[in-house]
């Protein structure tokens, strides 16, 4: 495919060192290692992460199979609540070190350390015992940031039981259809969430949901009201089960490939994807994630300011953070409620020295402005990490100096699927380019394929594919084998399709521009959505930006944007010389059928734009497909607003 001036620009960005002061010589050793275990085989590379676990068995066969039908470790047996939390309480040295150093929306602070973790651990298995949740039971946790997760999580992983994490901000309906395809037996969740000062009430929620879905049996709520509910027949309280109590319960040896857990993901489907991934394939694959990403540190405290219903927190706290033994920071609310200097305080308060966001948290910060920054200078700070969807070039330079001289900021790139991020710069090595998701880390091949799945060259867009297995990407659709082999395999057979675009630069760093389906074509043109918002967002007074494809009748397609104005500037002017940057820099075709001016733009929790929505307002003028995701329904009014204006102008870009 063609690419345009602006994104040639894009991906010549010159490779930035990384400054003494942040390079390190251990992860620098442990990378030539895992790098010459892998250029033996890949799979070897993998047998090297697999040595950092305890295992109540050797496996026998390294793996057994390829895509889209493969085991790793076969006959191994290990349990991954003893590798993430046991090996560590027994540990004198972490034993009393904060596993979690939880703060709520309110304000309250509370730490756990390893041993009291294992304690209360194991408490609540032997409470899911005590109900008759057995190995192989789903066990669903409909809870916002609370420790309760990491200790509900690590229960099920104790007993065999297979859990699945369901976002607290679903409504009932999005609830009860998620219960249905996991076939749940138990729920633990917590009575209400605070969120932007709000009490959602998910005890209610699943109440309702509950009435559809007959085969839950149990609901184990815990009270972070503070206030003591009056329970209906098959509720029981958190507090009042683990009061019976025993803190020692054994830990189950799992075959390496039963299935840990099942993330739903969504489709073009009404019903949701149920992806399964393994017991130990999971816990090694995050293990190395975060050793990659993070290079955790026994005195680093991390912060993955992200929500439990995205799996990155699963990843890179409650699996991959705690099976480093890491200070983990676990956060409940908005990360701008009551001010935008929350994020601010919240790292100041807990001395935090690495933070994971998505790029929508750098975004938010920026837009705030340097003069908040300079209030809060963060001298401990050692690596701001972005994943969830493209970070635009200005907002790396903005963060890697606004937040500190020089910090790294790694962008990586992952997906639900992939069960990890597995393309970004290692830290404490590898040089940085501001944008570019670096280059696969060990155990990873990828190509960029053309429509016929030949490959394409360097400067060069296309499909991005995997060309191995790997043990962290997921097994199987619940119940849905079929489902699995033609979304994933059907495209591409012997590969695995990503469904994004892609490109590889001279350095042979990796763009990713999105998602395939988001590509705007128009006459002939096909664009990403990066390539656009790139250089919308350059201008200094976007503080954010959005680009989606509406259709035309002359072109097929054209894009029009959604901007964020910094507070003092103009927006008639910003608009004007937005729509020249577009022209100048990519070329008329990319020309901006409409600019729409909104206060802010509607994202998931987990910081994605909500490209889809954006699209419904602009050709039906309302929102009618799912927004169970959404993390503030006022961004649609603002969508909504910023779209009525345009129209009543009777502008035209």
């Amino acid at each position: 495919m063609a690419v345009n001036e602006n994104l040639q620009a894009l991906i010549r960005e010159a490779l930035v060192p990384l400054q003494p002061a942040w390079q390190s010589p251990q992860q620098e050793a442990d990378l030539q290692v895992a790098r010459e275990r892998e250029a033996v085989h890949p799979d070897q590379y993998w047998a090297w992460a697999a040595e950092h676990f305890n295992w109540s068995s050797p496996w026998h066969t390294l793996r057994e199979g390829t895509f889209p039908d493969f085991r790793y470790f076969v006959g191994g047996m290990l349990n991954v609540a003893e590798n993430c939390v046991d090996r560590y309480a027994d540990d004198l040295k972490h034993a009393e070190k904060p596993a979690i150093i939880w703060e709520g929306e309110p304000g309250e602070v509370r730490a756990m350390t390893y041993r009291q973790l294992r304690n209360e651990v194991s408490r609540v298995a032997n409470g899911l015992l005590s109900l008759g949740i057995a190995k192989g039971d789903v066990v669903a946790i409909y809870m916002q940031n609370l420790p309760e997760v990491f200790v509900a999580i690590h229960a099920c992983n104790r007993i065999g039981a297979i859990y699945t994490v369901i976002f607290s901000g679903f409504s009932s309906d999005a609830v009860a259809l998620r219960l249905l395809a996991a076939e749940a037996k138990a729920v633990i969740l917590s009575d209400v969430s605070f969120r932007r000062g709000r009490k959602v009430p998910l005890l209610a929620n699943f109440r309702r949901a509950r009435e559809r879905v007959p085969s839950v049996e149990h609901a184990i709520v815990v009270a972070r009201s503070g206030e003591t509910a009056s329970l209906r027949r098959g509720e029981v309280s958190y507090a009042e089960l683990l009061k019976s109590q025993s803190e020692t319960c054994p830990c189950v040896p799992l075959e390496a490939n039963e299935p840990a857990f099942l993330i739903f993901t969504s489709g073009t489907e009404a019903k949701p994807k149920g992806l399964v991934h393994s017991a130990a394939g999971f816990l090694i694959g995050t293990w190395a994630n975060v050793k990659w990403q993070i290079g955790l540190q026994d005195d680093d405290v991390y912060w993955c300011a992200a929500d439990v219903g995205w799996l990155t927190f699963p990843i890179q706290a409650v699996i991959g953070g705690l099976a480093h033994g890491g200070a983990l920071v676990c956060y409940e609310g908005a990360l701008d409620f009551p001010s935008p200097e929350r994020f601010y305080e919240i790292v100041e308060r807990h001395g935090i020295t690495k933070i994971l966001s998505a790029p929508t948290a750098l975004r938010m910060l920026r837009r705030v402005g340097d003069e908040v920054a300079a209030r809060h200078p963060m001298p401990q700070l050692r690596l701001v990490s972005v994943q969830g969807e493209p970070l635009d070039p200005e907002t790396f330079r903005w963060a890697s100096t606004s937040l500190g001289p020089g910090i790294p900021v790694i962008n990586a790139y992952g997906q639900t699927e992939t069960g990890s991020t597995w393309t970004y710069p290692v830290y404490g090595v590898d040089a940085l380019k501001a944008g570019s998701c670096g280059v696969p880390v060990p155990g990873h091949h990828a190509m960029i394929v053309n429509e016929q799945g030949q490959p394409l060259p360097a400067g060069q867009k296309g499909n991005l594919v995997l060309l191995h297995p790997f043990p962290t990407l997921a097994r199987t659709i619940w119940k849905d084998h079929e489902r699995y082999v033609q979304t994933y395999y059907g495209r591409f057979p012997g590969k695995y399709w990503t469904a994004d675009e892609a490109i590889e630069d001279a350095d042979r760093q990796l763009w990713v521009l999105g998602r395939a389906d988001d590509v705007i074509n128009v006459a002939g043109h096909r664009m990403s959505t990066m390539e656009i918002e790139a250089v919308v967002t350059a201008h200094p007074a976007v503080a954010e930006g959005a680009v989606t494809g509406v259709p035309d009748p002359l072109k097929g397609m054209v894009p029009v944007a959604f901007l964020c104005v910094r507070s003092g500037a103009d927006p008639a002017v910003v608009v004007q010389e937005v729509n020249r940057l577009v022209d100048d820099g990519i070329g008329r075709y990319a020309h901006l059928n409409q600019v729409y001016i909104v206060d802010t733009l509607p994202k998931t929790r987990a910081g994605k734009i909500m490209r889809r929505l954006l699209r419904e307002v602009v050709e039906q003028g309302h929102v009618s497909g799912d927004t169970t995701g959404l993390e503030d329904r006022e961004a649609i009014d603002s969508v909504m607003a910023g779209v009525g204006r345009k129209k009543q102008s009777g502008e035209s870009e």
